[in-house]
């Protein structure tokens, strides 16, 4: 069984050991545990404390040192692993149902651990699990039970149900503990009673019936189903993304290279060109991993609704808008985090590179989240879809532009919005998230604007509508999903950081999160917003870059404090140029010369740990 949660502030909280990172810590404007509980809540803190401290307690989840594991081995570790986990009880379905963001908060945790044990219990219990619950009816809900006992088989031999043969794809470019595989059916039966009946089903005599009146209601009802896997995804990106920035950031705050002539090295966290580089990535994971959270529970709040009689067009309207959020957040995260990773990789130099850092892993281990449950591109097409098909109702403007969540709200104003420009005047104006949101929303619709006409004119050119789709995405549709994803983040996530119930001294620190976060993003549109009108001269795309180097500088005291908010217990990080105490050069010859077994030839190792001399004096003893 799992140890009991964690009951007294000192549990939850302790205090960091005094090292190179004090210095950072010291100077944040804010405090660090007053952010978690304001982001996360008491409970769940507790609850991620839970996991951490059973899987660092139990031997089976040890790490290994040393050689690296054969596949086979890995994969067998796994599945002890995920029986393991089945054990301790986190996944016991009464709770999980009481508090949706605790699933979302074990996924977090095992995902922080190892990305082949997420991804085997994510699909084993929420994806396949999911998949029962929300589509199917209750004849089917005797399935779920033997999930959780790892009975996927025939439960008296665990082998393969006659007909039925099994394979596996091989090795991968990373999460090789997961054994991904196919599956062959071959003559094999499937009785009628077990057709997930949900949105339709067929009766004894073979009739299909459903509920819907019409297509597009049993459409929208059924793309709900098919969104728990990309929420996750999501929510897995987001938490990759929290590894590296950590990493990079305790990395960037204790490495000290170059400075002013006659001066002490600087941390290289102290030029702004890293700055640059990594804090509106941090920016990003703050908003995507708030994003995560709400489109969850937007989720849950839709799988309750199918669970209830009656197909109302709220339903319906709120199960298309979910999967269109879904969709293209799919693409803007994992693809942030890629990007993002691979800048923290290069920001950590040659010790980035060093495998026993974990960036590397993290990278590999991140990519499949690209392309599983859907090549990001090809979903990207859903969300333009889904913004075309506004038009049917009377075009922008008209009494269709409004959604149950409220995504699409603002189209109500697309002739106003469309008549905007950049009119702001000061640099100081310009840190507010306010700033790129406007834009965002002006740039929203000046897309759709272009991929509408883009569409119409090849149908007006005899293409068939596939066709016409198709030749719409480059540099219309694709753009177009994009940007509408990232305007909700903006959204959300300003929304949330001016909240009245915000803390006051938690304010700044979050607001110039969100402005990062909004301008960062908005600039990687700039020739879109020249092209269309909403920027000119030279004066709005310099006030945007000044505004993020400024809001970088703002934010530089206060990086540790924030990762410190997001890094798990230094077992799980798992990364000797990142463990909380800061001690670098400690960690990281520490643990190459434990792994090289050379450490007891070592007689000066202690006076090294002592006097940290520089890495050349270390080599040339070596």
């Amino acid at each position: 069984m799992a140890p009991p949660l964690a009951r007294s502030e000192a549990d939850l909280f302790p205090d960091f050991p005094r090292g190179p990172l004090h210095a950072y810590r010291a100077r944040a404007s804010f405090c660090w545990k007053e952010l978690a509980l304001f982001l996360e809540g008491e409970d769940i803190l507790r609850f991620k404390k839970t996991i951490f401290s059973a899987l660092e307690s139990d031997p089976l989840f040890a790490r290994p040192s040393g050689r690296e594991l054969s596949m086979e081995k890995y994969r067998e570790l796994n599945f002890l692993r995920c029986k393991r986990l089945f054990e301790f009880g986190f996944l016991r379905m009464d709770e999980l149902l009481r508090s949706p963001l605790a699933l979302l908060a074990l996924l977090q945790c095992l995902c922080m651990y190892d990305s082949s044990l997420a991804t085997k219990v994510l699909l084993h219990t929420l994806v396949f699990g999911s998949a029962i619950y929300n589509s199917g009816s209750e004849r089917h809900f005797k399935y779920i039970p033997p999930i959780f006992t790892m009975e996927i088989r025939d439960p008296k031999t665990l082998l393969p149900m006659p007909g039925v043969m099994l394979g596996d794809m091989g090795k991968k470019l990373g999460q090789n503990g997961l054994d991904n595989g196919f599956a062959v059916f071959h003559k094999v039966r499937v009785p009628r009673q077990d057709l997930l009946n949900q949105t339709g089903d067929v009766t004894p005599e073979g009739t299909y019936v459903t509920p819907f009146k019409d297509n597009r209601q049993r459409l929208g009802a059924s793309l709900g189903s098919l969104s728990s896997g990309r929420v996750c995804i999501v929510t897995v990106a987001a938490t990759n993304l929290k590894l590296a920035m950590c990493i990079a950031l305790r990395f960037s705050a204790t490495r000290r290279q170059f400075g002013p002539a006659e001066g002490e090295e600087l941390p290289v966290l102290e030029y702004q060109l890293q700055q640059w580089r990594l804090l509106p990535y941090l920016a990003a994971t703050y908003a995507l991993d708030h994003f995560a959270k709400s489109l969850f529970l937007d989720l849950v709040e839709l799988q309750q609704s199918l669970l209830g009689r009656g197909q109302s067009a709220r339903k319906v309207e709120l199960g298309r808008e979910i999967h269109a959020l879904v969709s293209a957040s799919k693409a803007l995260a994992t693809w942030t985090a890629q990007r993002g990773i691979q800048e923290c990789r290069e920001a950590c130099g040659g010790h980035g590179y060093l495998a026993k850092n974990r960036l590397g892993i993290l990278r590999d281990d991140n990519d499949p989240n690209c392309t599983y449950e859907g090549d990001n591109n090809v979903l990207l097409q859903q969300t333009s879809n889904y913004l075309l098909d506004l038009l049917a109702g009377g075009g922008p403007g008209g009494p269709r532009c409004e959604s149950p969540l409220k995504s699409v709200n603002f189209l109500q104003a697309y002739p106003a919005i469309l008549g905007q420009r950049f009119e702001v005047t000061s640099l100081q104006d310009c840190l507010d998230s306010s700033v790129p949101l406007a834009a965002y929303e002006w740039l929203v619709c000046s897309l759709l604007r272009e991929t509408h006409q883009k569409l119409t004119q090849e149908r007006s050119s005899g293409s068939s509508d596939f066709e016409a789709r198709n030749n719409s995405q480059v540099y219309c549709g694709r753009s177009l999903a994009l940007a509408f994803l990232e305007l909700t983040v903006v959204r959300r996530f300003h929304e949330h950081t001016h909240r009245p119930d915000v803390p006051p001294p938690l304010q700044a620190v979050l607001r110039r999160l969100s402005a990062l976060y909004g301008l960062w993003s908005l600039s990687q549109h700039t020739a879109l917003l020249y092209r269309g009108g909403y920027f000119s001269g030279e004066r709005a795309g310099k006030m945007v870059e000044d505004a993020i180097l400024q809001l970088c500088s703002q934010l530089k005291d206060d990086a540790v404090a924030l990762v410190d908010v997001l890094a798990p217990p230094d077992f799980i990080l798992d990364s000797p140029i990142a463990r909380a105490d800061g001690e670098l050069y400690k960690n990281l010859w520490g643990t190459i010369l434990q792994d090289s077994q050379v450490l007891e030839r070592v007689s000066w190792w202690p006076e090294f740990c002592t006097n940290k001399p520089a890495i050349g004096t270390l080599s040339s003893k070596l």
